[in-house]
């Protein structure tokens, strides 16, 4: 840690009955104070985090801070700053909360970074990918111990003056999703919204993969020297993380190879399942891209596309007292459908996922927008207009066009009424999933694919569910994936559990095989507030 803090700043204050004495200001942030500190028992240097007084302020937050803590204390791994102590004191008359740390002589990431961007324009990709993949093996040990970080960012990850990379703040986060009032009265947002995965901004419960969404914002940050996500608000960061796609790495840095692209792209899916499953498998790709290629030193394009979201806060959140209308254009607001982000269209049978929503046939599915729906509709229009003729008699040589459109048009209708009278055989047991059939359609089209009723899940896993590494009070959802649809039936009715099924075509797993859910599997859900479990089910028929 770098000691850019005055010297003797802190001189004369202790924790703990006097046993750490406060030196140095390291670094400050949003949540906490950094400072080295004397031990005078152990008789050695440590770093001390002191969180801020509107944290310590509240009693549950301190317990679960305190408990976080010591399961971090567990954690011990090269690449992980190791927790020694923690408790809580009085500074300036105000209960504060604190962890003793190791002291890390070297500098944050972010710096380093900075270092390279100003002498090569980013990170050379050779070193990025091996920074990376150590981050990884620190996150590998935190997962195996149910523990997710949330807030993976170049300024929660140092490095030593002998180039060793140490993670820091594990369990900080999670402390503070705790549900403790006035944090969230006031409004706060857990993690930094540069690096929030999708289900973060959208709120939803996170587990290990959310991690790897965050370390593939820090690896396109190292090898293009700027984020793939950036807005002039919060919100609307948040916003581009769940609506936008990021621009390939190489498109700002032409010495990159296609695998970092690739790899990037694949980290930073918006639906966790594409993702990669582990920590341990994203890290063995790094090292084997890393292997894969020559190093090169950064190429920067002049002039490189701009960052994915930017704009977008003025376009989607214009400002309250705005009096002229927002520009017309492609972007969505958070009220209005979009396009399904992977590229495929909906069926006609089902709506295309609204903003802040996974396609439908993803294994998350369209929720509500987390600000609320407007009781009006919104004050300004966005929807894309229609290109103005041409200038100089262009309405002769626009006949042909309306013709072709005309045709096109009915011919999109004639689809679309031949695809409603195949789906009509569904009924309502469809979308309710009351015992009807799961196919999605009547008939069997060529391809089809029979059942395969020897995938089965117990109804134990239902009726005796785990329980949440997060919360006592809560269960982990089960993995209903690729399992007959008839036993998944008798599990989620052993529970009491409301189910929803929505056809799918796809002729790989065969009729009644349940291909996504949601909520997704190791979701925590509380037992007595049981959502609605919804199946995507396979027809057996190949897609249409």
């Amino acid at each position: 840690m770098s000691q850019d803090g005055a010297q003797g700043r802190y001189t004369g204050r202790a924790l703990a009955g006097g046993r750490y004495q406060l030196r140095d200001l390291l670094g400050e942030g949003g949540m906490a104070s950094v400072h080295l500190a004397y031990d005078s028992v152990l008789d050695r240097q440590v770093a001390i985090k002191t969180l801020h007084t509107d944290l310590g302020r509240e009693q549950a937050f301190r317990e679960r801070f305190r408990r976080e803590a010591q399961a971090v204390a567990k954690l011990t791994h090269t690449n992980i700053v190791s927790v020694f102590d923690t408790g809580e004191d009085t500074l300036d008359g105000m209960t504060t909360p604190y962890i003793v740390m190791e002291y890390i002589e070297g500098r944050p990431l972010g710096s380093v970074l900075d270092e390279d961007v100003r002498q090569l324009g980013a990170m050379p990709a050779d070193k990025a990918l091996k920074i990376t993949a150590d981050v990884l093996a620190a996150l590998e040990i935190s997962h195996e111990m149910g523990l997710v970080h949330r807030d993976i960012k170049p300024g929660n990850v140092m490095m030593t003056k002998r180039g060793v990379v140490k993670v820091m703040d594990f369990g900080i986060a999670r402390a503070m999703q705790s549900g403790v009032t006035s944090m969230t009265q006031t409004g706060m947002v857990v993690g930094t919204p540069q690096y929030l995965s999708p289900e973060q901004a959208l709120g939803r419960g996170v587990d290990a993969r959310s991690d790897l969404y965050s370390v593939g914002i820090m690896l396109f940050q190292l090898v293009t020297g700027r984020l793939p996500f950036d807005a002039d608000s919060p919100l609307a960061i948040a916003y581009a993380h769940v609506q936008e796609e990021p621009v390939a790495p190489s498109s700002i840095n032409r010495a990159l190879p296609p695998a970092v692209d690739a790899l990037v792209a694949r980290a930073l899916k918006k639906n966790p399942n594409e993702r990669f499953p582990n920590s341990e498998s994203m890290r063995d790709e790094c090292l084997r891209v890393a292997a894969s290629f020559n190093a090169t030193p950064p190429s920067i394009v002049p002039g490189a596309p701009a960052q994915a979201g930017s704009g977008v806060g003025s376009a989607v959140f214009p400002p309250v007292d705005q009096s002229t209308p927002a520009p017309t254009g492609p972007v969505q607001t958070p009220y209005q459908p979009t396009p399904n982000p992977y590229g495929t269209p909906a069926p006609p049978s089902q709506p295309a996922s609204p903003a802040y929503g996974y396609p439908q046939q993803g294994g998350y599915q369209p929720t509500p927008s987390p600000y609320g729906q407007p009781s009006t509709p919104p004050p300004y229009n966005i929807t894309p207009q229609a290109a103005a003729p041409p200038a100089g008699g262009g309405g002769k040589n626009n006949r042909p066009v309306i013709i072709g459109s005309i045709v096109v048009s009915i011919i999109a209708v004639g689809g679309l009424i031949a695809a409603l009278l195949l789906n009509s055989g569904g009924g309502d047991d469809e979308g309710k999933g009351g015992g009807g059939s799961a196919s999605a359609s009547a008939t069997k089209a060529a391809g089809y694919r029979g059942p395969d009723t020897t995938k089965k899940i117990e109804s134990t896993e239902c009726t005796e569910p785990q329980e949440s590494y997060n919360d006592p009070h809560k269960i982990k959802l089960p993995d209903f994936r690729f399992k007959y649809i008839g036993s998944v039936k008798e599990c989620l009715q052993a529970a009491g559990w409301e189910l929803k099924i929505k056809p799918v075509d796809e002729n790989t797993y065969g009729q009644g095989a349940v291909i996504d859910q949601f909520p997704s599997a190791d979701t925590d859900v509380d037992p007595k507030k049981m959502p609605e479990i919804e199946l995507s089910v396979s027809s057996g028929n190949p897609p249409s």
